[in-house]
């Protein structure tokens, strides 16, 4: 780099007029000063030192700048930015022999140093793509720009050749900006349809993470269509177990698999459930697939979508994700004051469960000891925190705080157990309204409803009432008592009535209504009777009347064992996603998408069985790619060993944890699966209007590929890169102030010496 270092003066002619009459008057005055000593030479000294500082002042007024101006030792750069990402893979761009070809292949003659020939005489020609299709890593348009003027300082221009997508980094509008300020031109070359190619892709597959054997399985799903007409095709989804992959022998299914599911059928690798769907012209479609496991194992369940044939992207229409499922067995405990009917049939519901290991706390006013006659029965609460955790679901009744029942301390532990540990509390209470003593103690945090303590006993009829779900009640599989949400609505609305509900006022922010009152209504609307809410790691659920036991007149145990069933498995299935012995990871969301921060926490016991208080638990995680990344885990609660963490996936597909514990030398080992999709997609439509925008901030151009000889024509007029200017303003330099001031001492001290002070 060479410089030059010109002084330049910042003035403009009012400032220029009274430095001359500063100047010129300080000289006379001098002067006849100078003639009233009698010319003395000590004063003539003086006096010419006073015209020098004010001479000097006079200059600092009219703001010199010590210019230095580094001039470029190199050549001329012209950088060409090429969009090397996988969406440039997408094959839209009709070449002149009408054969469609990809976007990457249409850049050709632009990569070509044929095409640059002439301008290397005059500058460098670098070649820098971005995004590379390999790394998967997403489209940075901004940080390629932004890169590019950092790296090169001699640059006469750029020229961005892309579709025009980017999905990570900041908006490409920003680093267009950098190169106005340095008057540097972007021209860009757009490339890619702007229309999306006739297509079919599966958006989502949405697999749980297990699932229960002899359980039902709902997996949603998402489809899109870009064909002009709707498209009547049926899915299948191929279940095949782990050993299967593995070579073994296929699984025999069942004799009644058939009749369960006639859809089913059996092949060579497993089973395949097929399911007729019709998406619609230019738009998306959701719907679910039921799948019933017969045995515990690990499973990959592959949803095919049949290929359209105008299609032209058939790398979308396939999406796998794992499951495991598992033998149930569920820990639950129902306590409550009297065996009422709702009490009665619940306990026979559970009980007769396979899944469900019941134990039942009864606080009969009367009886000679608490509890009951059969090997249901516990004859007390859970004695601490460490006994109450092995609880997956508690169903509290008509009970309360009272002596006989339950204490504030056993309130305290409840809270806990479902804020740090997951498990699930349902509360049912009853016409003698002892449950509105729980809203004096911790509990009161967890109610999803607000209770109107005027009327205690609740409200009752001769007349049956009925429920009404919500659009939310329609959707949740709490409320699913048929298989098609039609003959869901008809079940429900066919549902023996109530003859008693709660006295509630409303829900509470944070709650989940799912069902209402059909006919009572209050200022805030239909009264909520079905009501759920997530507190801390746990769910709550709320239910306002204890005439769920009609359910079974004329069908027996068909809808009230289900309900219940159903709402058992939900609140205790985040609990149980991965457990051991001592140890027990969960997380959330339960379904994560790439790049979605995902909260995992555990529960470590001793090997006493009491929680860990401060230790070292660490989860190793490692994706389909192999790369592994190793979360540490905080204490979050020492007296319910909780400890949590937070990951970002940064790729979907099935990923293996490895959970640890150096204290007590455990290990639990179980695995989740990344929904989502590569951020570089094929098929996709071009986005012009981005480089357009980059073009017009940065005052340079968009052009078609076509037209390369017009970006020749520009080329050439750009002006050579100016040279980089810094400016020194000696008017606010230290050193000059310094230099005044030591000035006006000696002219001080001078005066003194001579005699005139």
């Amino acid at each position: 780099m060479s410089t030059r270092q010109p002084l330049t003066i910042e003035a403009d002619p009012w400032t220029v007029l009274v430095s001359l009459a500063a100047v010129i008057s300080a000289a006379v005055l001098g002067w006849l000063a100078w003639k009233r000593s009698g010319y003395r030479r000590a004063v003539g000294c003086l006096e010419l030192l006073r015209w020098g500082l004010v001479a000097l002042a006079v200059l600092l007024l009219n703001q010199p700048e010590w210019m230095q101006q580094y001039l470029p030792s190199e050549r001329p750069t012209l950088v060409v930015l090429h969009d090397d990402s996988g969406s440039m893979q997408t094959e839209d761009v009709v070449g002149p022999s009408g054969k469609r070809g990809s976007r990457s292949a249409a850049l050709a003659p632009l990569l070509d140093r044929a095409t640059w020939e002439e301008f290397e005489p005059r500058m460098d020609v670098v070649f820098q793509p971005f995004a590379a299709e390999e790394h998967d890593e997403g489209t940075d348009l901004g940080g390629a720009i932004a890169a590019a003027l950092d790296r090169h300082l001699s640059l006469l221009g750029l020229v961005v050749a892309s579709d025009g997508d980017w999905n990570i980094g900041m908006p490409p509008a920003g680093a267009a900006g950098r190169a106005r300020l340095r008057k540097l031109p972007i021209f860009t070359i757009p490339v890619g349809s702007t229309e999306r190619l006739p297509d079919l892709e599966i958006l989502s597959f949405d697999v749980p993470s297990f699932g229960v054997a002899g359980k039902a399985v709902r997996i949603p799903f998402a489809l899109s269509s870009s064909l002009p007409r709707d498209y009547a095709t049926t899915l299948t989804l191929k279940i095949a177990s782990r050993m299967l992959e593995k070579g073994a022998a296929p699984l025999e299914t069942s004799d009644g698999l058939a009749e369960a599911n006639p859809l089913m059928e059996q092949t060579a690798n497993g089973q395949q459930l097929n399911h007729e769907v019709t998406i619609p012209a230019m738009g998306r479609v959701s719907d679910a697939i039921t799948w019933q496991p017969d045995e515990p194992g690990e499973y990959t369940l592959t949803l095919t979508l049949p290929a359209h044939p105008t299609e032209v992207v058939l790398e979308n229409n396939a999406r796998e994700a794992p499951i495991a499922i598992r033998e149930e067995r569920l820990q639950v405990l129902v306590v409550e004051s009297y065996p009422r009917w709702e009490y009665r049939y619940l306990r026979n519901a559970l009980s007769r469960d396979p899944g469900v290991r019941l134990s039942c706390l009864l606080f009969q006013p009367g009886l000679s000891k608490v509890g009951g006659g059969n090997a249901d029965y516990i004859s007390a609460f859970p004695a601490g925190p460490d006994e109450l955790s092995a609880f997956d679901v508690i169903f509290l009744g008509d009970v309360g705080v009272e002596p006989g029942q339950l204490s504030q301390q056993q309130c305290e532990w409840l809270k806990g157990l479902v804020a740090h540990q997951a498990s699930g509390l349902i509360f049912l209470p009853g016409w003698q309204g002892r449950q509105f003593s729980l809203l004096e103690t911790e509990l009161a945090d967890l109610y999803p409803v607000a209770m109107d303590a005027s009327q205690i006993d609740g409200w009752g009829s001769r007349t049956p009432a009925h429920f009404e779900l919500t659009q939310l009640g329609q959707r949740s599989l709490l409320a699913k008592l048929a298989d098609t949400e039609q003959e869901n609505a008809e079940v429900w609305e066919g549902l023996p009535g109530f003859q008693w509900y709660a006295p509630v006022v409303k829900s509470r922010p944070g709650s989940d209504v799912l069902a209402v009152h059909k006919d009572v209504s209050n200022e805030f609307g239909r009264l909520p009777l079905l009501v759920t809410r997530t507190f801390g790691n746990g769910k709550v659920l709320f239910m306002g009347t204890d005439g769920a036991w009609r359910w079974r007149k004329g069908v027996e145990d068909l809808y009230h064992y289900r309900f219940w069933s159903q709402v058992v498995r939900w609140m205790a299935y985040q609990r149980n996603m991965a457990r051991g012995e001592s140890m027990r990871l969960y997380y959330s969301p339960e379904q994560p998408r790439v790049r979605q921060t995902v909260v995992l926490t555990a529960n470590v016991m001793e090997s006493s069985g009491e929680p860990l208080g401060m230790g070292d638990v660490t989860v190793r995680i490692v994706g389909g790619s192999g790369r592994g990344q190793t979360i540490r885990l905080q204490s979050r609660d020492d007296a319910w060993g909780e400890f949590t963490g937070r990951w970002t996936p940064q790729e979907p597909g099935r990923h293996e944890l490895v959970m640890t514990c150096s204290q007590t030398g455990d290990q639990l080992e179980s695995s989740l699966y990344v929904q989502g999709a590569a951020l570089e997609q094929v098929g996709k439509p071009s986005r012009p209007e981005v480089l357009e925008e980059i073009a017009r901030i940065s005052r340079g151009q968009m052009l078609p590929l076509e037209k390369l000889d017009l970006l020749g024509d520009m080329l050439r007029v750009l002006p050579d890169p100016q040279p980089d200017v810094r400016r020194i303003p000696l008017w606010s330099n230290p050193y000059v102030a310094g230099l005044m001031i030591f000035l006006l001492s000696v002219f001080w001290v001078c005066r003194k010496t001579v005699g005139l002070i």
